[in-house]
C-alpha cells in the first residue's frame, strides 16, 4: 500500500492519492486501509517515515572503514542507489508529500537521523586531520546538496542522454571531497 501511495504521489501528484484508489489498486478494501492507517494523514506520515527508513537502511549499509574520504564517496554513491531504487519515495522525502502534510517532531527527528552516517564520516575525517576542521557542518551539508542536486536532475530526466551518470556522479563526489581536504 505504501509503495502504491508513493507511486501515485510521485507520478500523478497529491490529487491522485485517495484511500479508495489505493485499496482498489492493491486489491483490498478501504476498511483495511483505514484499519492500518486510520486515514489519509496517517498514511502520508507513514509513507514519509518508510521513505526515510529505506533511505537510512541503504546509507547505513555502507561499511565504515579507516578511510573517511573514501567512505564519504561511498555514502554519496549509496545515496544515488537509494534514490534510483525508490524514486517514488525519494520525492516524498524532499518535496511536499501532500498538501497540508507537515511532519511532526518525531517524524522530523527520524528523517534527520538519516543523515547521521554523513555527519559521522565528516567528523571522523576532521578528527583524523584529513578534512578542514572548521568545515564540519558545511562539508556535510554541501555533500548532501551535491548528491541531492545530481540525483534530482537524474530522476527528473534533465541530464543529457549521452551523459555517463554513474561516472560523472563519482567524479563530482571526488572533486567535491578534494575541496574539503586539510
Amino acid at each position: 500500500m505504501l509503495d502504491r501511495a508513493g507511486e501515485l504521489l510521485s507520478n500523478e501528484g497529491p490529487g491522485a492519492l485517495s484511500l479508495r484508489r489505493i485499496a482498489a489498486d492493491v486489491g483490498t478494501s478501504t476498511t483495511a486501509v483505514y484499519s492500518l492507517f486510520g486515514g489519509k494523514p496517517a498514511l502520508v506520515r507513514e509513507l514519509y517515515l518508510t521513505a526515510f527508513q529505506r533511505f537510512s537502511d541503504t546509507l547505513n549499509s555502507v561499511p565504515v572503514t579507516d578511510e573517511p574520504a573514501e567512505d564519504l564517496v561511498q555514502l554519496g554513491l549509496a545515496y544515488r542507489r537509494a534514490a534510483l531504487a525508490d524514486p517514488h519515495l525519494y520525492s516524498i522525502m524532499f518535496s511536499i508529500a501532500s498538501p497540508g502534510f507537515e511532519p511532526d517532531e518525531q517524524a522530523t527527528q527520524r528523517a534527520m537521523a538519516t543523515l547521521a552516517p554523513l555527519c559521522d564520516v565528516v567528523e571522523r575525517g576532521v578528527l583524523k586531520g584529513l578534512f578542514v576542521s572548521a568545515a564540519r557542518h558545511r562539508a556535510a551539508v554541501a555533500a548532501w546538496a551535491l548528491v541531492h542536486g545530481l540525483v534530482s536532475l537524474e530522476l527528473n530526466g534533465t541530464l543529457p542522454d549521452d551523459f555517463d551518470r554513474a561516472l560523472a556522479f563519482e567524479q563530482a563526489l571526488r572533486a567535491h571531497l578534494a575541496g574539503w581536504l586539510a
